[in-house]
């Protein structure tokens, strides 16, 4: 049987960019298919007011090239949207990886043939390209969520999802704008969007914690002095839970005084960002612990914001940290604006939305324009929008009814030679994602490289290794507090969506570890056919 391609890789985000790459340099031949017109993945899409990742700009970065290191210049601390994309177009011609992409390409369905030993993949453009492996970057978070609100398709005026914002930009100078939702996406953008709007009003159904950037332009000394310690900042990096060089706690809250424990959760707040969770060791593991960081978290809310009603809305009611923490700039301080109304839905749902904007608690909201800043179907999303049939045709969706099983987040019983890069069952999205899809790319490589050095056809993971892997990712979630409330990692935004904690939270150097030991044992847990 003809084969087209060694690979075919659905998606040009960070992941595939960095898969191509490592898939040349090794001789094998790949195809990148991607939706959209560029590359980028999320930084393609995610173009709303505000977006800027929530990890470092120095440390959210490749790191397999110490030329691409040293060349590129960050120019704040947190990169916005528009930075990251240039970057990501920087490392496509940079490498040359267009060449070897198809943008505006929907890959519909990947098949996978028993006899030869090779998927078939189909897209909305007729194409049908046979390959020995389908790898996915598709992205954990891509699958934007609309939800199911009686009379959307009724509103008049333009409605957008942060998740699939307009490249051309909206400008809502002198409108009335309504936003629904108050996750990651309505943190960042609701400041920008309300100092635009004649008024703004934001619907919120659960009230999240939110830590402040304390974003700033880079000094070029500090830059000039990160780029000569890399070598030692990725080292350390490897070395924590979330591959971020963050300073570690080594007391737990539980053991240290009140007015000791607050000064070191204001030390923390006052640089900002996410490292505020790694104030103590204990934060996931101890109620009282947490209570302590929810609390002086609170205490900041009430402080900022300057209507004690408007703060009791805004005081998350959750423990900290079992939904993302957010990073946001000047959040709460947009609410002291007299362009700006909260709407509490928590215990009353939105009941419809009218030609004209939103009726709430028994009024009608009048908006031009209606924000939906709703999330994603995270983790899975994507992978199940695409018609995935492995073994004797089984679907993937069918084979995840009641929850992902991956063996290391890697790879699925039944499905022979598919890969996904930060899959369900890895660390993905509770780490910084630049090392965890460098760790994942770099995995798949060395496998395909030994699979043909043995002239092995396919390669599968064995059902008690897959289910040990997961026994093990959920058992690990249960020890600590992230699990006990409903987020998406879970899959609670997403109604009929199996319960079930979907990253590893074991930590990066633990995941490695691992992975590094069914390297050395031959690819313990997978069965390889010749």
């Amino acid at each position: 049987m003809k084969i087209d391609f060694d690979a075919v890789i659905i998606g040009a985000g960070f992941g595939g960019m960095y898969m191509l790459h490592r898939l040349r340099g090794e001789g094998f031949s790949a195809r990148v298919l991607e939706a959209g017109k560029g590359v980028g993945g999320t930084w393609y899409w995610n173009r709303y007011p505000g977006a800027r990742c929530d990890v470092e700009s120095v440390q959210y970065s490749y790191q397999f090239s110490k030329e691409l290191e040293q060349e590129w210049e960050w120019t704040e601390r947190y990169a916005t949207q528009p930075e990251i994309l240039r970057y990501a177009n920087h490392v496509a011609d940079r490498y040359d990886l267009r060449r070897d992409m198809r943008f505006e390409t929907l890959v519909t369905r990947a098949t996978f043939d028993d006899t030869n030993n090779v998927w078939t993949v189909e897209t909305d453009k007729g194409d049908r390209l046979v390959a020995r492996y389908v790898i996915t970057a598709m992205g954990c978070l891509s699958s934007p969520n609309t939800p199911k609100i009686e009379g959307l398709a009724d509103f008049k005026g333009p409605t957008y999802h942060t998740g699939n914002w307009p490249h051309e930009g909206v400008d809502f100078t002198g409108k009335t704008v309504g936003v629904i939702g108050t996750g990651s996406s309505a943190i960042q953008s609701i400041p920008i969007m309300a100092q635009q709007a004649k008024h703004l009003t934001v619907f919120q159904r659960t009230a999240n914690y939110t830590i402040p950037a304390h974003n700033r332009k880079l000094d070029p000394a500090y830059v000039k002095q990160v780029k000569a310690a890399y070598p030692e900042m990725r080292r350390r990096a490897k070395t924590k839970p979330a591959g971020i060089d963050f300073d570690m706690p080594t007391q737990a809250a539980a053991d240290t005084p009140e007015a000791e424990r607050n000064a070191k959760f204001q030390e923390r707040w006052d640089y900002g960002g996410l490292g505020f969770m790694a104030s103590f060791t204990d934060l996931l593991l101890n109620d009282d612990s947490n209570k302590a960081a929810a609390d002086f978290v609170k205490s900041k809310i009430r402080e900022i914001v300057k209507d004690p009603v408007t703060a009791e809305v805004l005081t998350p009611r959750n423990i900290i940290g079992c939904k993302r923490l957010c990073v946001d700039s000047g959040y709460w301080e947009t609410f002291n604006r007299p362009n700006v109304t909260l709407v509490d839905i928590r215990d009353e749902p939105i009941e419809r939305i009218t030609p004209t904007g939103v009726r709430a608690k028994g009024k009608d909201f009048d908006v031009d324009c209606l924000v939906l800043a709703t999330g994603f179907d995270a983790m899975t999303g994507a992978l199940l929008k695409v018609d995935i049939r492995g073994r004797g045709g089984v679907a993937l969706r069918d084979r995840w009814n009641e929850g992902p099983k991956t063996y290391l987040g890697l790879t699925v019983v039944g499905f022979p030679n598919l890969f996904m890069i930060t899959g369900p069952g890895s660390p993905s999205v509770l780490t910084n994602m630049l090392p965890s899809i460098e760790q994942h790319v770099d995995f798949i490589t060395d496998c395909l490289v030994a699979l043909r050095a043995k002239g092995v056809t396919a390669i599968e993971a064995v059902d008690a290794a897959q289910e040990e892997w997961i026994g093990h990712v959920g058992s690990v979630a249960d020890i600590t507090l992230r699990s006990t409330c409903s987020s998406w990692y879970v899959g609670a935004n997403i109604p009929g969506k199996p319960r079930v904690f979907m990253p590893y939270i074991g930590g990066l150097p633990r995941y490695i570890e691992r992975c590094e030991a069914v390297v050395a044992e031959g690819y313990s847990g997978f069965a390889l056919t010749s």
